[in-house]
């Protein structure tokens, strides 16, 4: 039997919220979205397929698409790090370090970007001692990597950092107390729980990454074939007043985006089933 009573919950009902959450991406996503498609009707085919597969426009595509992938594999491994010494540990200027997490958040892009091509350039404080060892870290892919991974790292934080508050850490107790050796526990026990955040923090990383403009501008030098990423093609083609050009080369790494993040959201999924 149904009580007469029913619940009421903190926010409006369904369709007053579904209404603004629609009006919401509406305006934010799929209208300017919308408009990337319009602006590509004018485009022939033929044109179209021309500056996709131009050999410099698919270069910056495996610039931009490998280095955010290589940036957001390495923050989920370091980001899990910094979570667990967040979560776990107490130190003397935890709250700061804590704090110091978000400044990529806060952090005007193109200072970012001046600010490591500085250090890292040939006569900077650590690209100075690479450069000795024939290693150039500046207006490289490496380069490029370690901005990515500046941005992107509080992303794996942020996400991973909640979650591992509210595992119970006297399950992990239990599996020491039942011999199970530290690698083990966190293989079997601790890992499961932290891998669906862990993915997601990736995807957030490499999404940001992909579209990432003002701090890898700099430190990328800018070299076609070599270290030029696709926002900076973009870029260029507006300048050029290369309208087309520029829609054809954003609508490409808007689709190839958006499998490659929905290829992500299901294997998400899958392990989230799994951890069930």
């Amino acid at each position: 039997m149904h009580s007469g009573t029913s619940k009421r919950g903190v926010l409006p009902g369904f369709g007053i919220t579904m209404g603004y959450s629609v009006l919401y991406i509406s305006l934010v996503v799929l209208i300017p979205l919308s408009a990337l498609l319009l602006n590509s009707t004018g485009l022939t085919w033929e044109k179209f397929w021309d500056v996709a597969t131009d050999s410099r426009v698919l270069a910056s595509y495996k610039v931009s698409f490998l280095t955010a992938a290589a940036a957001g594999l390495i923050d989920t491994v370091l980001g899990l790090l910094i979570a667990w010494v967040l979560v776990r540990y107490d130190f003397p200027g935890k709250s700061i370090f804590d704090a110091m997490i978000d400044l990529p958040f806060a952090l005007p892009t193109a200072v970012a970007g001046v600010s490591l091509t500085a250090i890292y350039s040939a006569n900077g404080w650590i690209g100075s001692l690479f450069e000795p060892l024939g290693i150039k870290i500046a207006f490289t892919p490496i380069g490029i990597t370690l901005a990515l991974m500046f941005i992107g790292i509080p992303f794996v934080v942020r996400t991973v950092q909640p979650v591992l508050q509210d595992l119970d850490a006297e399950v992990e107790e239990a599996a020491a107390t039942l011999g199970a050796s530290r690698f083990r526990t966190f293989r079997s026990v601790v890992l499961p729980e932290l891998l669906p955040p862990l993915l997601t923090g990736f995807a957030l990383a490499f999404a940001r990454g992909i579209g990432e403009y003002g701090s890898v501008v700099f430190i990328s030098g800018n070299m076609p074939m070599k270290t030029e990423i696709a926002p900076l093609l973009i870029m260029s083609k507006l300048e050029q007043f290369d309208y087309a050009g520029a829609t054809a080369v954003a609508l490409m790494l808007l689709i190839i985006s958006f499998v490659l993040l929905l290829l992500i959201n299901s294997l998400q999924r899958r392990v989230r089933k799994t951890a069930r």
